[in-house]
């Protein structure tokens, strides 16, 4: 994730969107489990008291549902702080050179010679043999 958006600007877009879908499907469980909770609690007093301790479960799994939701709403309002942040280009380039170096591309061409060369070392040709026996 690092190397395909390097900016900050790139870093909180992803932030925000994950934050938007975990928060969209937050709500709609808990927006289903609440109808649920609705519809059984019309007949609750005709319940045993065993139905009664489910529904009593689910009723903390719902205040549990309810918590997560106002967590991510403090997350937002933070996230907002946080892109109201505009950094110069230069920054943002300086982001860009650390992502490079945290995350360097898979596909660059020394790191292919590298690998290439990794996978023809003697413990890794020992390795390969022996999976070859085992298979056969």
């Amino acid at each position: 994730m690092i190397r395909e958006n390097p900016t900050l600007h790139h870093q909180q877009e992803l932030i925000w969107t994950s934050l938007q879908s975990f928060r969209t499907l937050t709500a709609r469980v808990l927006e289903e489990l609440q109808t649920e909770e609705e519809a059984k609690s019309v007949g609750r007093d005709e319940n045993p008291p065993a139905r009664q301790e489910g529904l009593s479960r689910k009723s903390c799994v719902i205040a549990e549902l309810e918590n997560i939701n106002a967590y991510l709403f403090s997350v937002e309002a933070l996230l907002e702080k946080i892109s109201a942040v505009k950094l110069p280009e230069s920054v943002e380039g300086k982001f860009r050179e650390v992502a490079g170096e945290l995350a360097p591309d898979p596909l660059n061409s020394n790191r292919l010679r590298l690998n290439r060369l990794l996978h023809q070392t003697p413990d890794l040709v020992e390795r390969d043999n022996n999976q070859d026996t085992s298979q056969g």
